[in-house]
């Protein structure tokens, strides 16, 4: 696996697990003085949004490829972003020190309204950081895809997400930035800017009276070498 790739999702993750464990937490606590009676919609769906991404995390923390990871981060942040239209619509621009003394009912009695405001106040921004975080994951990962291929891994959609280099590094390798591994893996040849890099030694000798010609493969093979006399 390539480490910096490695490392720059684990720290995706972890941000990710706490900002919805958070929100789960404080949905829970809604649901435990509001449910089933008063703000039932908004707090079912918190509760099963923050759920089912830490859930989904963690499946995808072991097992995961870049065409399964791709549409999970993409359908988050979607949900993400309803998630922050639909608190931003109950709470507002209700300034939170100004609600003093007042309360809000409940199943049984009543709360505080600025202590449930400072609660929907966190779950607001931190359902608007993950929407972010989430969907500018989800453009870094085709960027990575998109480099991985130009470097000759075609079929990078269906191996192990690991196997993604960070930007300048190549695919599969533990190198940081340099983007030149010592060997490259039999599998596929590396590309840079579209076009094959070949090494310095020639692979074929030119013969007096003959020309070579190198076409490369439109499918990622291995490049077609003829010679033909000069005319």
């Amino acid at each position: 696996m390539t480490v910096q790739f490695t490392n720059n999702r684990i720290v995706l993750y972890v941000v990710t697990f706490l900002l919805s464990a958070t929100v789960l937490g404080l949905s829970a606590h809604f649901a435990s003085v509001f449910l089933p009676r008063l703000h039932q919609d908004f707090t079912i769906f918190a509760l099963i949004i923050s759920s089912l991404t830490i859930f989904t995390f963690l499946i995808t923390l072991q097992w995961a490829q870049p065409r399964t990871e791709a549409p999970v981060l993409f359908i988050l942040g979607a949900l993400w972003l309803a998630m922050g239209a639909w608190s931003t619509d109950v709470i507002g621009n209700v300034q939170c020190d100004g609600l003093a003394g007042q309360r809000t009912a409940t199943k049984n009695g009543d709360m505080s309204a600025q202590a449930f405001c400072r609660e929907m106040k966190v779950i607001q921004a931190f359902s608007w950081m993950l929407f972010v975080l989430l969907w500018v994951s989800f453009v870094i990962l085709l960027a990575l895809v998109s480099q991985a291929q130009r470097f000759g891994r075609w079929r990078i959609w269906d191996e192990p997400i690991r196997e993604l280099g960070w930007f300048g590094e190549m695919p599969g390798y533990y190198n940081q930035g340099s983007g030149t591994p010592g060997a490259y893996p039999q599998q596929y040849m590396p590309y840079g800017n579209g076009y094959p890099m070949f090494p310095q030694q020639p692979m074929f000798q030119q013969q007096p009276g003959q020309s070579i010609i190198i076409q490369p493969s439109a499918n990622g093979g291995a490049p077609t070498v003829t010679t033909v006399p000069h005319s």
